[in-house]
């Protein structure tokens, strides 16, 4: 898929707004979000909300962030101006301001011609399913407060610090100091390339960084694909670390390699996460999307803890944390949610855990990543303009509950059908215009011909 396609649209969904800058996405186009989502807030809180706006470092993004922090100003809002912050540094100063919500200026993993807008609520929580519907409804309808000149706006920049201080004070720093782990960080000239760096000098790493500048005119693509983290890799070798990191723009997701600079997948991301904080925090329980790997379940399993799964997006994983009081979630895109920081998925937390992991098996991370049990994903991506739209898909999912009325699915999010040699989840993309095909198991023709059950388009 080209990273900007022909005729654009604007994607409206649980992820927030996304589209292409100076297209679909506009300063106008942000304005009217911002004054939906303000709306939305007063409605249901009953009175003027306080909120936060901050941005990734695209360079669309100051005229965007200024088109939404107007919005919330003309509309009476006491309003704080958090500045370049990753998107869970905004999760956590929304709720250390005691915040009643706000919007991040980013498009998350999506190429520089993209820009978005992400919502949190007072409790830095992407907004469910049905309140994004709603947000969405005001938008398309043009719905605002009265403007007023009652507002203010205030900058304040304790965001990092404030980040890496939650996180520094759940896990304890000074095993992982005495370690003195090598580690190589990328962070794509994104929103966590401050707070990155400074998390793991003050866990004691020796930290070379690729990339640090938070300029956002991205060194590689975004996407955590092995292809784009060639860099990565090669300087983890050169510089003879133990691990390398890689943010994505707004240092949401978190990918990683091992000392020999091998990319195993990102789906691991949240596997070695949760394989510390459930050694920790046995019989407890992990929350996931239906996307992700079997392999969460398989560690969950082996500490006597119980997987939920929701639809994907984290609004709906938060959700599922929050209604079965999961102590770690995410998704297996390299999200990890630790909720005793923020309800957001978390590059920082990710990265704590993982050396922590490191710290506490004092093994390689290649000899931990290979006690776990391996299975083979294929992911298939459609363009939705030439599969003809949302109603093939869903022609083909009535397709396949039909012929596979036998087996376990769950309908929630699209389609997802688990078999005993495997499972495939077939859905519409909530943050491209792409219908996507997964497929797992434990060997690649198994995958293979799991993915092939599924039939969209010309593909």
């Amino acid at each position: 898929m080209n990273d900007t396609p022909t005729n654009p649209p604007l994607m409206l969904s649980v992820s927030g707004a996304r589209g292409i800058v100076g297209e679909t996405m506009t300063p106008e186009i942000t304005n009217a979000f911002a004054n939906a989502f303000v709306s939305f807030l007063h409605e249901k809180l009953g009175k003027l909300p306080t909120l936060c706006v901050a941005r990734d470092s695209r360079p669309s993004g100051p005229s965007l962030q200024d088109a939404v922090a107007k919005a919330f100003v003309a509309s009476g809002c006491c309003v704080t101006d958090l500045g370049v912050v990753a998107t869970p540094t905004a999760g956590v100063m929304i709720n250390a301001l005691q915040a009643d919500g706000g919007i991040i200026v980013t498009a998350s993993h999506n190429p520089t011609p993209w820009n978005g807008l992400k919502c949190l609520d007072g409790d830095g929580l992407a907004p469910s399913k049905d309140e994004a519907e709603e947000i969405i409804r005001r938008f398309h309808a043009r719905i605002s407060l009265p403007h007023t000149n009652g507002g203010v706006l205030e900058v304040n920049n304790q965001g990092n610090d404030t980040h890496i201080a939650k996180v520094l004070g759940i896990i304890d720093p000074q095993p992982i100091r005495d370690c003195q782990f090598r580690v190589v960080l990328d962070s794509i000239n994104g929103a966590g390339c401050k707070s990155g760096l400074k998390l793991l000098e003050l866990l004691g790493c020796e930290v070379w960084q690729l990339n640090g500048e938070p300029t956002g005119e991205f060194a590689h693509t975004p996407e955590p694909k092995s292809e784009n983290l060639t860099d990565l890799s090669s300087m983890v070798d050169k510089f003879d670390a133990d691990v390398g990191f890689a943010q994505d723009p707004d240092a949401d997701r978190l990918a990683i390699v091992d000392e020999t600079g091998f990319y195993f997948g990102e789906e691991y991301t949240l596997v070695l996460a949760a394989m510390r904080w459930l050694e920790e925090n046995p019989n407890s329980s992990v929350a996931t999307n239906l996307s992700t790997s079997r392999m969460i379940d398989d560690v969950a399993k082996e500490f006597g803890c119980t997987t939920w799964r929701s639809a994907v997006g984290e609004a709906n994983v938060a959700g599922a944390m929050k209604e079965h009081g999961c102590v770690v979630g995410g998704e297996g895109n390299g999200g990890v949610i630790f909720p005793q920081v923020c309800w957001v998925r978390d590059s920082l937390s990710g990265m704590a855990l993982v050396l922590d992991l490191m710290r506490k098996r004092k093994e390689k991370l290649s000899s931990i990543v290979r006690s776990i049990q391996p299975y083979e994903m294929i992911k298939r991506t459609i363009d939705l303009a030439d599969l003809g739209g949302i109603p093939a898909i869903e022609k083909e999912i009535d397709r396949l509950k039909k012929t596979y009325a036998d087996e376990c699915m769950d309908d929630s999010d699209g389609l997802r059908i688990d078999f005993d040699e495997g499972w495939i989840h077939v859905r519409p993309s909530n943050t491209e215009p792409i219908a996507r095909v997964i497929a797992e198991a434990v060997d690649s023709l198994t995958a293979y011909k799991l993915s092939n059950r599924v039939k969209l388009g010309k593909d």
